[in-house]
């Protein structure tokens, strides 16, 4: 059985608990390629993952099903980048129950660009949209 099952959610396709995670729990790694940030601002792409300044993870990858983590304005996971910064892994911010979506703040920048332009889909934006 897979922890994680990609699905629909309110922003598209989204990443959910198959399985309960404790605060604290490693969910999934963020994987892809690792490329200088010069090449990432060439590529362009929303699933480019900072790591450091001079590198990134292009996550674009459909194997890279950790992608599929959606923005929330109140998240119930975190990315943490590791101490050589060249791996990133999401963690459990709060206690996740069997069946309920996978989410993270994505950063006022990435929000800034890409999110407030459109607007934001997340549950906390939405019920307050209604």
């Amino acid at each position: 059985m897979k922890n994680v099952l990609v699905k629909r959610s309110s922003a598209g396709l989204g990443l959910f608990a198959n399985r309960e995670y404790k605060k604290g729990d490693a969910i999934i790694e963020y994987l892809g390629e690792t490329i200088t940030t010069e090449e990432g601002n060439r590529r362009g792409g929303k699933y480019l993952f900072a790591l450091n300044d001079t590198h990134m993870i292009d996550g674009k990858s459909r194997k890279n099903i950790a992608r599929y983590i959606n923005h929330s304005c109140r998240p119930n996971a975190y990315p943490e980048l590791s101490q050589d910064e060249t791996r990133v892994t999401i963690f459990a911010k709060k206690n996740i129950k069997i069946g309920e979506e996978i989410t993270y703040n994505y950063g006022l920048q990435y929000f800034k660009i890409m999110i407030k332009p459109v607007g934001c889909r997340c549950e906390k934006c939405a019920t307050k949209q209604v």
